[in-house]
Parts: C-alpha cells; sequence; structure tokens
C-alpha cells in the first residue's frame, strides 16, 4: 500500500508500505480524507510528540479521519469516523481501535465535511467538562481550527465569547458565535476579566500564561492546547490567589464523543462553510501541511482527500 512518512524535519516522502493488520475490537480502514489538527505540525517540523511514539512510522501523522472499513470488526464498507490508531492514518489503509470511532451510516455529511467530527468530539468533550457557562465571559486564545469550534461551542451554550489570534480572524467572528474577535497578542487581553479561558494554542509556555492573567477571581482555565515539554513554569501564585480551577486532557470516551459531535454538527451545519478553507488531493500531502504551518488570514481547516 501507498503511505506518507516523516524522512526529515518538514519533508513528507510517499512509499510503499506492508499492509497493517487489525487485532481483536480494531479494523482495517481504506482513507477517504483526513484533516490537519495543529498537533500534527510540530511531528511535521521534526520534534517528536510526547504523546504518539509512531514518529517516522509510515502513515504519521494523521488522526482526523474518515474511511471506508476493509475488514475486523465492524461490517465490510461501512463508512467510519475517528481516530486511526498511533496516528498512522496517513496512508492508504490504517488500523482503527472500534471504541475510538463511529460507522457513519446514511449520513449526509460528506467525506470531506465528515472529517471535522473528530476534532469537533475533542472540543465538546472538553466544553462539557466546563459545566453550565451560560451568561459567563469566556476568552478563547487561539483561532486556528480548534479554536474557532471552541468560540462556536462556548457561544452555543451561552457564554460571552472573546477570541484573540495573531490573524486577523474578525472576518469569521460571527459566523463561529464571538462578540469581540480580537487581532493581536494574547498578553494583551485583558487581565482578571473571564471567568473561563481556554488556551487552544499548546505546543509553548507563553499562552498559559498569558490564560492565568486573564482570569478572573474564581475563573476555570482549560489548558487545551498540546503541551511539547515535560515541565511548564506555572504561576502557580497567582493562580493559588486567583482560586482559580485548571481542566486538561484529552477526550476519552471517544466513541460517546464522536456521536454527540455528529449531532452537533446535524444542527449546525452552517459552521462548516466558513470552517473548511482549503482541501488537497493526498498526493499533494507536503503542500498541505506546508501551507498549515503558516496560518494566514482566510486560511482555516486543511483537509486531505483520497
Amino acid at each position: 500500500m501507498w503511505a506518507y512518512a516523516l524522512t526529515a524535519p518538514g519533508r513528507l516522502e510517499r512509499l510503499e508500505a506492508p499492509e497493517p493488520v487489525p487485532a481483536d475490537g480494531e479494523v482495517l480502514v481504506r482513507l477517504r480524507a483526513g484533516g490537519i489538527c495543529g498537533s500534527d505540525l510540530p511531528s511535521f517540523r521534526g520534534r517528536r510528540s510526547s504523546f504518539v511514539d509512531a514518529h517516522g512510522e509510515p502513515g504519521f501523522p494523521l488522526h482526523e479521519a474518515v474511511g471506508e472499513v476493509i475488514s475486523g470488526a465492524l461490517p465490510a464498507g461501512a463508512r467510519v469516523v475517528g481516530w486511526p490508531k498511533r496516528h498512522l492514518g496517513l496512508a492508504e489503509l490504517f488500523v482503527s481501535r472500534v471504541e475510538e470511532i463511529i460507522v457513519l451510516g446514511d449520513d449526509t455529511l460528506g467525506d470531506v465535511e465528515a472529517t471535522v467530527i473528530q476534532p469537533l468530539a475533542t472540543v465538546l468533550y472538553a466544553v462539557d467538562r466546563l459545566g453550565d457557562v451560560r451568561g459567563r465571559r469566556a476568552a478563547v486564545l487561539g483561532l486556528g481550527p480548534i479554536g474557532l469550534l471552541f468560540t462556536h461551542a462556548l457561544a452555543t451554550r451561552g457564554a460571552h465569547v472573546t477570541g484573540i489570534d495573531r490573524v486577523d480572524r474578525r472576518d469569521v467572528a460571527s459566523a463561529f458565535g464571538m462578540e469581540a474577535a480580537i487581532w493581536g497578542d494574547a498578553s494583551t487581553l485583558e487581565t482578571d476579566a473571564f471567568d473561563v479561558v481556554v488556551e487552544a494554542v499548546g505546543h509553548q509556555t507563553g499562552t498559559l500564561q498569558d490564560a492565568i492573567a486573564a482570569l478572573s477571581l474564581h475563573g476555570t482555565l482549560l489548558a487545551f492546547g498540546v503541551p511539547d515539554d515535560a515541565q511548564y513554569p506555572f504561576p502557580f501564585t497567582s493562580f493559588f490567589r486567583k482560586g482559580a480551577t485548571l481542566i486538561t486532557g484529552p477526550a476519552s470516551e471517544r466513541a460517546a464523543s464522536l456521536e454527540a459531535a455528529r449531532e452537533y454538527l446535524a444542527s449546525a451545519p452552517e459552521l462548516l462553510g466558513p470552517y473548511i478553507t482549503h482541501v488537497h488531493d493526498v498526493h499533494r500531502a507536503q503542500e498541505a501541511f506546508e501551507r498549515a504551518i503558516a496560518p494566514a488570514a482566510g486560511q482555516l481547516k486543511i483537509v486531505l482527500k483520497v
């Protein structure tokens, strides 16, 4: 089968690889479409992920995938969406655990559109952990594809949402539920002002500290952005004095989260239009990843299709 592998920092090569073999409770899936996630990009640049040990293996990095079951624990021909095992989805065939995918059935979403279910599942799982946000002031740091899903979900649940990014996202503010979209650095966000702050950038320590500065008394910080380092400097005194709450961690209960995301998209299909801005054939994976590592106005979700 064909697969892409990282052969150098910033370099994907298409090569021939052996077909993976599903174990009990797994399925072999033929890729139909896959979304590029911000958490894939440090790996593309050559930095090894502390969460995935597949760096350099054929199929890495891709974990937002839609495909057709070939064999295994689900009927052949079923269309599924979810997580490829070990993030090895950038290949003709990949393996998934049954508890980390759902069958799309007669879903009206096309393959490209259905890729959004996976990242949305992780966002909704995190927002659920915040509890009731009605009437609360919320700030989202980072208005890339994940951050914009957060703004939409928080606004839908009744929060007053402000977003901030170093790329100007004011053109899509209303489409994603923001009452204010700030073009600037997270360090300029109003201090002590927000009941909820979502750090949706990751891969650095500065934005986490900016998020804590923006928290109000007894506020909640949702640190969603993936950390690249094992140890982070943390302004504990400030956090302690605010009596703040910290929520972190990836999504669990993945099949249930995917079902919730599918239902959410069915009720809000209008977000897909402004959200998916670039679709590349999979043979242009190198070009697609190069585009993804250079955020720009008018560029949001990038999807690969087969």
